[in-house]
């Protein structure tokens, strides 16, 4: 593993770069197409799942990927970013790829990288180790997610069954564009002829590049809420506690009064999404059990979403890195996480809407700690706490490394408090690493100002 990984890290990773163009010399696919052509071609040997969005994407490739395996399906899961281990990107029924077959994979791929002009990236190996594992496993179908953008991502060789595009909001506008409404139409470069696409009501700005897209390809799309009977609501169960309810009903499908297995109103979207992808397949030809799709919902877990690692005190981690899913997140612990005050540790890669961000922060926290986060990407945590002292009037502390900032937090919390450590994968991919190690105590630091 680590000698794979050394070669890894010799390729260009646009995921840690501050600024990258995002352009076919950049993105290209047709260097993607004769790497995987050198391997075989492997992503031809199954059926795929394309899931394209800002937000929501790995949630609802987590759903559509339970939902199949408890149809009896081999299934593969290619998501990104990881949170502690690289091999978290690379699934097959559950199971991620073994630390021997990975090395195998990447020792096969590197001759090919090293004889190829241009040069694949760290995402175009990682992409093809991925298919040529789900090849070589025999899998029935992927689901996969995007990495960057969508018309010119790594993944977007695929030839799908069906497309889906998630919660679409600003993020990644260096390399896809300054307006929503310019994302949109990068995210929508999934969709392919003939093959089904679905999304989920958006900003105002989107849906109408989302039809203009699809018509313009001959993608047929619709839109749960819309053209796809859709509702959720928010309701209390001694069995299940407060959860989420979803209904979908189609000429193929009718999914009644279903418990949502993840937390928060914006969960409930993408299961809704999840559910319209399932029924979809039916269409395409590919057999589902509802009953037993529904037990593997049920059965769907996912980390770094709305994650407690440790009990007392009480931490929440969550992904969320732009406001959208800052937003979500928030309203989702208001919810469902009874506490009397909240503590958050933040840190975000310098290229986000930082200010978006901040803004549906102090709507939520009482008290605000800024740290780094581990990526040459990570925003200065003296420039946020400036800033939300700035903007907010409110005084933030600021800790150099993750450990100081929860021994900081640590002294503040009470058994009633909730401590939530959001901005960043990277940042929380830190956490959960510092509580599986059992979450010693910390130190004592002194706060900064």
């Amino acid at each position: 593993m680590n000698r794979s990984l050394k070669f890894l890290q010799t390729l260009q990773d646009y995921e840690k770069l501050r600024i990258v163009r995002y352009n076919s010399d950049n993105f290209d696919l047709d260097r993607m197409r004769t790497l995987l052509k050198k391997l075989g071609n492997p992503q031809e040997s199954f059926r795929s799942v394309h899931v394209a969005g800002t937000k929501g994407k790995g949630s609802t490739c987590v759903m559509i990927a339970s939902m199949l395996q408890a149809c009896g399906y081999k299934v593969g899961l290619y998501t990104s970013p990881h949170l502690v281990d690289i091999r978290e990107r690379i699934v097959v029924n559950g199971e991620q790829i073994t630390p021997t077959d990975f090395s195998r994979l990447i020792k096969l791929v590197e001759p090919i990288v090293q004889k190829s002009k241009p040069i694949p990236t760290y995402f175009d190996v990682l992409t093809a180790v991925a298919f040529k594992h789900f090849a070589d496993q025999k899998i029935d179908i992927a689901v996969v997610e995007t990495g960057l953008g969508g018309r010119l991502d790594s993944t977007n060789v695929l030839k799908p069954e069906v497309t889906a595009i998630t919660s679409i909001s600003k993020d990644h506008m260096a390399q896809l564009g300054q307006t929503i409404a310019k994302i949109a139409e990068e995210k929508a470069g999934i969709f392919k002829p003939g093959v089904p696409a679905v999304t989920i009501l958006q900003d105002p700005s989107v849906e109408p590049v989302l039809q203009r897209v699809a018509q313009k390809v001959g993608a047929p799309l619709d839109i749960c809420g819309k053209t796809i009977e859709f509702s959720y609501r928010f309701e209390s169960s001694r069995m299940l506690g407060r959860h989420n309810r979803v209904c979908l009903t189609t000429q193929t499908s009718r999914f009644e009064h279903l418990a949502v297995p993840l937390f928060g109103e914006h969960q409930a979207i993408n299961c809704g999404l999840a559910l319209a992808v399932i029924d979809k397949l039916k269409t395409r030809g590919i057999p589902i059990d509802d009953t037993k799709a529904m037990e593997g919902l049920a059965r769907t877990t996912i980390e770094g979403r709305m994650e407690v690692v440790n009990q007392t005190p009480r931490v929440l981690v969550d992904g969320a890195h732009n406001a959208a899913s800052i937003d979500a997140m928030m309203r989702a612990v208001g919810q469902h996480i009874p506490y009397d005050s909240m503590i958050v540790i933040f840190g975000c890669c310098g290229d986000k809407d930082v200010d978006g961000m901040l803004e549906r922060i102090t709507s939520g926290a009482d008290k605000v700690i800024f740290t780094k986060v581990n990526s040459i990407r990570s925003a200065d945590p003296n420039e946020l706490a400036a800033r939300y002292v700035e903007l907010y009037g409110k005084m933030a502390q600021v800790a150099d490394t993750l450990q100081d900032a929860l021994s900081i937090a640590h002294r503040a919390v009470t058994k009633e408090d909730l401590i939530c450590i959001t901005g960043s994968f990277y940042l929380v991919g830190e956490a959960k690493k510092h509580f599986a190690n059992g979450a010693p105590t910390l130190p004592q630091v002194t706060p900064q100002y």
